[in-house]
């Protein structure tokens, strides 16, 4: 009798079917409900206006988690089990976009998945982060699913015949979502445009997280130019040719030292609204500017992306001439010596090249890259330090190495090179004044005081570690010119900061927020004009001799990532090959161009290169340039030998 109530309590096979597709489902939603609260922070003002407005969305991203629940279910006879790794999965995503968006207003994307084993040292340098109470909220509300779903097992477990259909069923539905041809097919059934590339915030905001990463998976392939051919390629050669007529490659020219410098989040915080100084804290970069090249450095990053900075400026390519969500920093190895870096025609004129960094090397796959791109030697934290120069003071200064004596290494290793016969290329990356910038990162010392009527004295202790940083980072500028000034190698010093630091203040918002400089921290509602200002930093090229500067010192120009090494290659006249003679002629219509906005050449900025007022002969380089990288890094490489091929 009790085997036989024990029998009668398991549903019939058919009714086993419809509970665990529907258990599935409904876990698949609750883990997408889940994930939206984590990153709104509300269900009522976040997560019910986003489903009413864009209901597909939201059943979309059910389904994709659904399937994996299923999938995962069917094949360990347990549901329970699948919605484990699907309530994880999810949690862990949407914290990860969470922390994300804190560190640098942006969300997750496709490329951040490049270093995702390098998570770890990216929270070391990002400072100390906390999941806040909303997660902890949807978190409890997924493991009570998943408890409902334990006492119903009997009502959703498949069994036999049945379970090895149901995982059939669930693979088969699997590669229907999680294939490009199927998500081709499928996306546009829940309203997904599965062809338009669009910055991360706008896709974010307008999909959900789920669903923005799993389009970016599958969105449309780079398109190659029409007709695209060698004899269409031929074409694009002449035109290069034909533009850049002008170009010479010299055989007699100066070749000076250069301290190529990237100063870790250095800006000119004196331009900041309402905040006054007891006196300048750059002091030294101000002085330089009537002897230097200087200007408004535009960025693509707020907040953090420095390797990735790193290889557009090297490089000459962006995120912009791969497929959505390419990671430039992790290419198949050979890519990044189809095209050469800039600083090939310094290699020709017999320079020795060499990257030194104020950290360890675990980020950004640098100790691949950098060799491939040229450099001869890598030197990190441990390696300039056991270079073993005379030094007196502190080594570190915050949690890092301090400038100043970075850049004494620099000096040191530029002698090294000297005494051997040759020219220097140094390619420094500083590290003091990077995030995190808790208020006691500096002893609480701040050696100028800074007054605000706007923020509180809990927010001032962050601004004042801000203003040691960069004043830090100022001083061990002056430092540096003053050793250059009494040295007889002629040496030419490039001084920028990759971007400006995030700088959250104690309730979240970050410091340009608080001083009205944009609406809030997610990019999404900000206008182009407040993006080409806060993705803005300062730059400078000063030389001890100020003959080197080509009659340019003391005069101002815009730059950027992608214009500074052309322009440094103009001042020198250290020659050019077709592909950085491109660039140079692009920097003069284009400083920038991501997914998120576009500079043209005097410095304003725009959502995008269609929106800018640009001639049929700025467009037509753009287009130039998107054939070139399309021929290298997915055609046939018809001219790519041809564009590194100095020209005469």
């Amino acid at each position: 009798m009790g085997k036989r109530v024990m029998k009668n309590q398991t549903p019939p096979r058919a009714l086993r079917w419809i509970l665990f597709a529907a258990g599935s489902l409904c876990m698949g939603l609750a883990v997408a409900v889940a994930s939206q609260w984590i990153i709104t922070g509300s269900l009522a003002n976040g997560v019910l206006p986003w489903f009413v407005e864009n209901p597909g969305y939201l059943l979309l991203t059910g389904l994709l988690y659904g399937v994996i629940a299923a999938v995962i279910g069917a094949a360990t006879g347990t549901l329970a089990i699948g919605s484990i790794v699907t309530a994880v999965l999810s949690l862990g995503l949407s914290l990860t976009d969470y922390f994300k968006t804190a560190i640098n207003g942006t969300p997750l994307e496709l490329v951040d998945f490049g270093l995702a084993t390098q998570l770890g040292n990216v929270a070391g340098v990002a400072g100390e982060l906390k999941p806040h109470k909303d997660f902890w909220m949807a978190a409890a509300a997924l493991v009570l699913c998943i408890i409902i779903l334990i006492l119903l097992r009997k009502f959703v477990k498949l069994q036999g015949k049945e379970r090895l259909a149901g995982l059939g069923i669930s693979v088969l539905l699997c590669l229907c979502l999680f294939t490009g041809f199927g998500a081709e097919k499928v996306g546009p059934v829940f309203g997904v445009d599965m062809y338009t590339r669009t910055a991360a915030s706008v896709s974010h905001d307008r999909y959900g997280l789920t669903v923005s990463l799993w389009r970016d998976c599958f969105l449309g392939s780079m398109d190659g130019p029409g007709g695209y051919s060698e004899e269409y390629m031929q074409d694009v050669l002449a035109r290069i040719d034909e533009l850049t007529a002008d170009y010479r490659t010299e055989e007699d020219v100066v070749t000076p030292n250069v301290l190529f410098i990237l100063s870790e989040s250095f800006f000119d915080l004196t331009r900041l609204p309402d905040l006054t100084y007891e006196r300048d804290p750059l002091e030294n970069f101000h002085a330089l500017q009537s002897e230097s090249i200087s200007g408004n450095f535009h960025s693509h990053y707020l907040g953090y992306g420095t390797g990735y900075l790193e290889m557009a400026m090297l490089q000459g390519f962006t995120g912009m001439d791969f497929n959505p969500g390419t990671n430039i920093c992790f290419l198949e190895d050979e890519s990044y010596s189809l095209l050469d870096s800039a600083i090939a025609p310094f290699l020709q004129r017999g320079y020795k090249a060499e990257m030194l960094h104020a950290f360890d090397n675990s980020l950004y796959n640098r100790t691949v890259t950098y060799p491939l791109m040229g450099f001869s030697d890598l030197f990190f934290s441990a390696d300039v330090q056991a270079l073993d120069f005379p030094w007196e003071d502190t080594k570190y200064g915050g949690y890092y190495l301090n400038d100043r004596y970075f850049f004494t290494g620099m000096l040191e290793r530029m002698r090294t090179i000297n005494e051997s016969g040759k020219p220097a290329f140094l390619y420094g990356i500083s590290m003091e004044n990077h995030q995190p910038f808790d208020a006691e990162k500096f002893g609480y010392e701040c050696q100028i005081g800074v007054e605000s009527q706007t923020l509180s004295d809990e927010d001032m202790a962050i601004v004042r570690v801000m203003l040691e940083g960069v004043t830090r980072a100022d001083q061990a500028l002056g430092m540096l010119v003053e050793e250059l000034r009494s040295t007889e190698e002629p040496t030419i010093v490039v001084f920028f900061g990759d971007h400006r630091p995030n700088l959250f203040m104690t309730d979240g918002e970050t410091v340009y927020t608080k001083l009205g400089l944009c609406p809030e921290n997610d990019t999404l509602n900000w206008t182009a004009e407040q993006i080409n200002d806060l993705y803005a930093t300062d730059y400078l090229i000063w030389a001890n001799d100020p003959a080197l500067l080509n009659g340019l010192a003391g005069t101002e120009q815009e730059s950027s990532i992608t214009g500074l090494c052309p322009q440094l290659l103009d001042v020198t006249n250290m020659g050019w090959n077709r592909w950085w003679a491109l660039q140079d002629k692009i920097r003069q219509v284009a400083l920038t161009d991501t997914d998120l906005y576009f500079v043209d050449g005097e410095g304003n900025g725009y959502f995008s290169a269609a929106e800018a007022p640009l001639t049929d002969e700025a467009r037509e380089l753009l287009e130039l340039k998107k054939a070139v990288t399309y021929d290298a890094f997915y055609g046939e490489r018809y001219i790519t030998e041809q564009m590194n091929e100095m020209i005469r």
